[in-house]
């Protein structure tokens, strides 16, 4: 797929780290950029600096998600991309002992649902929707109705300890992208998923300098965090490259997680 000021995208969780960081690549190539996010003072800022549009949207908000994609549309155009980049995390281990009491603890259902409601039913949602958008399209002269991007992690095939819901939704991408490739191949629409690996994002920001050396040290090379750019430069490439359909990829300069 040729990009250029014809092509419409819509990021989802693109205020911030590697959603912005995607935003604005594809703008850079004249792509008009749709940003869905919930932070509205990020969102609103990037899509002023990028000439998009912010969608205030929870992808776990059925209706939300249709008028995000309404605006979007009525702004640019039926989107012919879609990345996938909201996601959240949480540690809490499968069940506990408390160290000093003995009381077992189980992990809070709640949370575990939360979780895969946003980052697994949340991307489906999502892809869904702007699928089903993209059948009203021309395909183009290669062929190509639209693509799409997925945010899993190195967490689904590397799941730490405390990480079992995080690991779930991240495995459920990996394990829906396949599929969807093949339901959606005859219409023209490629999908890909990204694995990253431990990213120089806001989510890290908030780290100690010391803990965030460390966590470089655990990378075989190169030894330090990914670059939100980097992660932005595969998305682009999986868009870009016809014959990039149905994988999933790991970006994570060689890095196998330990359990902890």
């Amino acid at each position: 797929m040729h990009l250029d000021s014809s092509i419409a995208a819509v990021v989802t969780g693109g205020a911030s780290g590697l959603g912005a960081a995607t935003a604005r690549r594809l703008a850079a190539d004249g792509v008009r950029v749709a940003i869905f996010d919930m932070n509205a003072d990020l969102g609103e800022a990037l899509a002023t600096e990028i000439g998009g549009v912010f969608c205030p949207v929870n992808v776990t908000d059925d209706a939300g998600v249709d008028a995000a994609f309404a605006k979007a549309r009525a702004a640019h155009g039926q989107e012919r991309i879609l990345v996938n980049c909201a996601g959240v995390g949480g540690s809490v281990k499968t069940v506990s002992r408390d160290k000093q009491t003995g009381e077992v603890k189980m992990y809070p259902l709640e949370n575990f649902e939360r979780i895969l409601q946003v980052n697994l039913i949340g991307t489906f949602r999502c892809i869904t929707k702007s699928a089903a958008g993209m059948l009203s399209l021309d395909p183009l002269e290669d062929g190509d109705r639209g693509a799409i991007v997925n945010t899993a992690s190195v967490a689904a095939e590397d799941g730490q300890i405390g990480q079992v819901a995080y690991t779930a939704s991240k495995a459920g991408i990996v394990g829906l992208t396949l599929t969807v490739a093949r339901d959606l191949s005859s219409e023209g629409i490629r999908i890909n998923t990204i694995l990253p690996g431990i990213f120089d994002t806001p989510l890290l920001a908030r780290a100690a300098e010391h803990v965030k050396a460390a966590l470089a040290a655990q990378v075989p090379f190169p030894k330090r965090l990914g670059r939100p750019e980097e992660f932005a430069h595969l998305a682009h490439t999986m868009i870009t490259n016809g014959y990039f359909n149905g994988e999933d990829v790991r970006l994570d300069g060689a890095i196998r997680m330990a359990p902890r």
